[in-house]
């Protein structure tokens, strides 16, 4: 197989045959007390002025194509520096008095940093809880989102980077766009795959490109509070539909019907194998969070015993062979309905799994494989997608 070059687009982070242009880095976490843009009207960034080493390095989204196989695509063992994709709206620091404006119980769970700054306890699910709501009701409009106690609560900028990493997939297309931007309206339908109780995927991909979406679950509890989201927000209810999959071995099956077209599928999969390794995982993480804030100068509190501070179910958290398996069922299942999607999509977290997943997907004929990766601070993370047509 031969690796490609990519074309470098006009706005965004990938195209076919070239390196795209340098974004802004960026953090899968929650800022300390930074903001975002909104995409449309008064800019509400307070841009940080402090030099990035980053600023100056191009993401490096690789292309893969089974169409030869004279020389194996591999992934970089180290992976290349990616930043915050352009239209995201999540850039900079929190503005927090445009976010409590928009959702004024943020003030209860807003605290100042030793610089001065305003900020959250990202330890605290509660605080995250609460800033994800005035995220949402700034940027998305989305005014009412409540979770059940326990269930995910995810970092919105990440969540919003993978939607604007793989809305540029939909450029391939010229039914779709035109003038080298992405698609949007209801003429595009994507699909997602583990919706979760947040429904963050459809909720940012409708309000963002005014996207159709169809959200499966296999979690009751999940499904319902999604709907009860969707009918309790107008701007949602008629971009969204939530359907249980009632096979929880089953993936695209009995969701996917004879006379339904996806332009993209996306999933944010369960990571990891057992609840040990996801309590593991999550230590590590609130570990790093307590360096972070002794080295700021700030007052670190004990963090309560098997705390998951973004919360998460076992179908959201983890699976029976972790993060392989479950992507690996899913390119298996998805060769059933290559006429039936345009673009595969999916999260993969670990870049040592991402070589045997790609060697699958060319296994069972896809035609083009395509790696998009994103850095969030410290955190790298990658989108693997993959389609059976060589054209839309």
């Amino acid at each position: 197989m031969t690796t490609t070059p990519q074309d470098k687009p006009k706005t965004a982070s990938r195209t076919e045959h070239k390196k795209p242009a340098a974004k802004k880095a960026y953090s899968d976490k929650p800022n300390r007390s930074g903001s975002a843009n909104k995409p449309t009207g008064k800019p509400t960034t307070k841009p940080n002025t402090k030099p990035s080493n980053q600023a100056s390095k191009k993401p490096q989204s690789r292309a893969y194509s089974a169409e030869a196989h004279a020389v194996k695509a591999k992934p970089a063992a180290t992976p290349p520096a990616s930043t915050l994709h352009p239209r995201n709206p999540h850039q900079g620091r929190y503005d927090f008095e445009v976010l409590t404006k928009a959702f004024p119980e943020l003030a209860k769970y807003t605290i100042t940093n030793p610089n001065g700054e305003p900020t959250v306890n990202f330890s605290d699910a509660k605080s995250v809880m609460t800033l994800n709501k005035a995220l949402l009701a700034h940027h998305y409009g989305v005014k009412l989102w409540e979770l059940p106690e326990g269930y995910l609560c995810p970092p919105i900028p990440g969540r919003a980077d993978y939607i604007h990493q793989v809305a540029d997939l939909l450029k391939d297309n010229p039914a779709l766009n035109s003038n080298d931007v992405p698609a949007s309206g209801q003429r595009v339908h994507v699909l997602d795959i583990g919706v979760g109780a947040s429904c963050i995927y459809p909720i940012i991909g409708s309000q963002s490109y005014g996207w159709r979406f169809t959200g499966t679950d296999i979690d009751p509890v999940s499904v319902n509070t999604a709907k009860a989201i969707c009918q309790a927000n107008p701007n949602l209810k008629n971009l969204i539909k939530i359907k249980l999959q009632e096979d929880p071995k089953a993936i695209f099956a009995g969701i996917i019907g004879p006379e339904d077209y996806f332009d993209l599928t996306v999933c944010n999969p369960p990571f990891h194998a057992s609840l040990d390794e996801a309590m593991e995982a999550n230590a590590l993480k609130e570990t790093k969070l307590a360096k972070n804030r002794l080295r700021r100068g700030q007052a670190v509190a004990p963090a309560p015993k098997n705390n998951l501070n973004f919360g998460g179910q076992q179908s959201e958290l983890w699976t029976k062979g972790g993060e392989v398996a479950f992507i690996t069922k899913m390119i298996k299942e998805s060769k059933k309905y290559a006429g039936q999607v345009g673009w595969f999509t999916t999260l993969i977290s670990k870049s040592e799994n991402l070589k045997p997943l790609i060697e699958q997907a060319e296994r069972i004929g896809a035609r083009k494989v395509t790696v998009l990766n994103m850095k969030h601070g410290q955190k790298m993370t990658r989108i693997l997608a993959w389609r059976f047509a060589l054209k839309q």
